[in-house]
C-alpha cells in the first residue's frame, strides 16, 4: 500500500508541475510587447503624441505619483488580513442577459462585471473593456480570483460592433478573452495608442485595430467614437507608461455614452462634458481606492463629481464586486456611491452582473448586495 500511495503522490505532483508549467508558458505572451519596437509607423505615432515625453507616456494633467511598481510590505500585511471583508458574503446574484436584436433606439447596458460592459446605443452594441478570465494576472495560478461567474459565456455574446479598450492593465485587457472575441467576433478594437502591438502578438489582425491618441476620434457602425483623457497609468510588467490609456465617448446619431476606464478625479472631466456631453449613460469606476493611490483611481464620491462634471444623466458603476484589487470591504464602494447620491440628487442603477438596464426606464437602486449574508 506504501508504494501504491508513493507512486500516486509521485503522478499527482507530476501532474501538478505539468500544469503549473503550462500555465506558465504564456506568460512571455500575456506580457504583450514593448511598442516602440513593433514597427516604425506605430512608433513614429507614439513620439508625435503630445502625451508622450522621454520615451514614456505621461500625464498631461498631473503624473501620478503614487504608482507602485513593488507593493510595500505593509500593503502586503494589510492583503492578508480581513480577507472575508473583501468578498461578498454569499454568491452574487446573476441575470440572463436578454437575447435578440438591441433597441433601434435609446441606450441599453448590460454589466457582466468588474469594467466589462456591453453598451447597446441606437441599435449598435459596443463592449468594453471584456475580460473573461478567472484572474487577471499574467498566470491564472497567481492574483485575485473571480468573485462571481460570468453571467453568459464569452462564446454566446451577441455578435458587436466594436470592441473599446481603456488601457492595457490585466484587469481591463485580458490575452485570452481577445483571442477568443478575434476568433468568434468580426467587429474592430478601438485602443489607445501603443495597444495595437499587444494585440497583433495576440493574433489580431492590423485591418482590426484602430489606435488612437486622445482627442482623435473614429467612426465605427455609424458611432463615432471619441479617445479622451483619464489620470491612469500603464504597463503589463515592471515597465510602465509604453502605451497610452484613456476614457472612450461612444456618440450615436441622437444618444451618448461615457466610459471612463480607470482614473483619479481631475478637473478635465468639465471639458469632456462640454466638447461632447450631455450623456445619456456615464460609466464610472468606484472601486480598487485607496489613499495610497489618490491619483489613480477615483472614489465613489469623485465618481458622482466626474458624472456631474460630464453632464451625465444615468450613472452606472462598474470596477467593483469581482475582483479584490485593494484593502476597502466588498460592497463599501457601492454603499457609499447610493448614499452620496441620494444626497446629490444623482440618478444612479446597480443592476446584478447580466442585468440588462434601459436608461430611459432606469430601475430603483434595491441594495441587492446587502442581502448576500
Amino acid at each position: 500500500m506504501a508504494g501504491i500511495r508513493t507512486a500516486q503522490r509521485i503522478l499527482l505532483g507530476g501532474a501538478a508541475l505539468a500544469a503549473a508549467g503550462l500555465a506558465l508558458r504564456d506568460v512571455p505572451a500575456e506580457l504583450g510587447v514593448r511598442p516602440l519596437t513593433s514597427g516604425p509607423d506605430r512608433a513614429a505615432r507614439m513620439r508625435r503624441s503630445p502625451q508622450f515625453r522621454d520615451g514614456t507616456f505621461v500625464n498631461t494633467m498631473a503624473e501620478p505619483t503614487t504608482v507602485m511598481n513593488t507593493p510595500p510590505p505593509s500593503l502586503v500585511r494589510e492583503l492578508a488580513r480581513n480577507r472575508e471583508q473583501r468578498r461578498p458574503a454569499g454568491p452574487v446574484p446573476l441575470r440572463v442577459p436578454p437575447a435578440g436584436e438591441p433597441p433601434r433606439t435609446g441606450v441599453r447596458a448590460i454589466w457582466y462585471g468588474h469594467a466589462s460592459t456591453l453598451v447597446e446605443i441606437e441599435g449598435r452594441r459596443v463592449l468594453f473593456d471584456p475580460v473573461w478570465s478567472k484572474r487577471p494576472s499574467p498566470s491564472q495560478l497567481l492574483g485575485p480570483k473571480r468573485h462571481h461567474p460570468l453571467p453568459v459565456p464569452l462564446g454566446e455574446l451577441p455578435q458587436v460592433d466594436a470592441i473599446a479598450i481603456s488601457h492595457d492593465h490585466y484587469d481591463h485587457l485580458d490575452r485570452a478573452t481577445v483571442r477568443s472575441l478575434t476568433a468568434k467576433q468580426k467587429a474592430p478594437f478601438l485602443v489607445p495608442l501603443g495597444i495595437g502591438a499587444h494585440l497583433e502578438r495576440w493574433g489580431v489582425p492590423a485591418y482590426r485595430i484602430i489606435e488612437l491618441d486622445w482627442d482623435e476620434e473614429a467612426e465605427v457602425a455609424g458611432l463615432r467614437f471619441v479617445a479622451t483623457a483619464a489620470r491612469h497609468f500603464s504597463g503589463r510588467s515592471l515597465t510602465r507608461n509604453d502605451t497610452l490609456w484613456g476614457s472612450w465617448v461612444v456618440a450615436g446619431p441622437s444618444r451618448r455614452v461615457f466610459y471612463a476606464g480607470d482614473s483619479g478625479y481631475f478637473e478635465g472631466y468639465r471639458g469632456i462634458g462640454a466638447a461632447h456631453g450631455p450623456f445619456d449613460l456615464t460609466l464610472m469606476p468606484i472601486g480598487a481606492y485607496s489613499p495610497a493611490w489618490p491619483d489613480i483611481h477615483m472614489d465613489p464620491e469623485e465618481a458622482v463629481n466626474a458624472h456631474l462634471d460630464l453632464g451625465g444623466r444615468l450613472l452606472l458603476p462598474v470596477h467593483w464586486a469581482t475582483f479584490t484589487l485593494a484593502l476597502h470591504p466588498w460592497a463599501e464602494p457601492v454603499e457609499r456611491l447610493w448614499r452620496e447620491a441620494k444626497a446629490r440628487d444623482v440618478s444612479i442603477v446597480v443592476p446584478r452582473p447580466g442585468e440588462a438596464v434601459d436608461t430611459d426606464a432606469a430601475p430603483a437602486v434595491d441594495g441587492w448586495w446587502e442581502t448576500l449574508g
